[in-house]
């Protein structure tokens, strides 16, 4: 399945807590469109999360970010990794 990392922006001060919780909604969820998050990043100081995740699309993972209520900014394939 391919893979994408997603950008969050505007979510400076983010805790450590907040960021578990914001990835344990859309793990929560994440079935319902065939998507499996793997991991979240998050600098609490510039305001960026990053997402790292398998899928059939980039709308699927948005479908999913906005459901769970947090729309991604960016959306960007990842075709090769090691």
């Amino acid at each position: 399945m391919p893979q994408f990392m997603d950008v969050h922006h505007g979510m400076k001060g983010l805790t450590a807590d907040q960021l578990r919780k914001a990835h344990k909604a859309d793990l929560a969820i994440e079935k319902e469109e065939g998507v499996h998050f793997e991991k979240a990043w998050a600098d609490p100081e510039s305001g960026t999360v990053y997402c790292l995740s398998e899928a059939p699309s980039a709308e699927a993972i948005q479908r999913i970010h906005e459901r769970a209520g947090h729309r991604a900014d960016e959306i960007h394939p990842v075709p090769l990794t090691t």
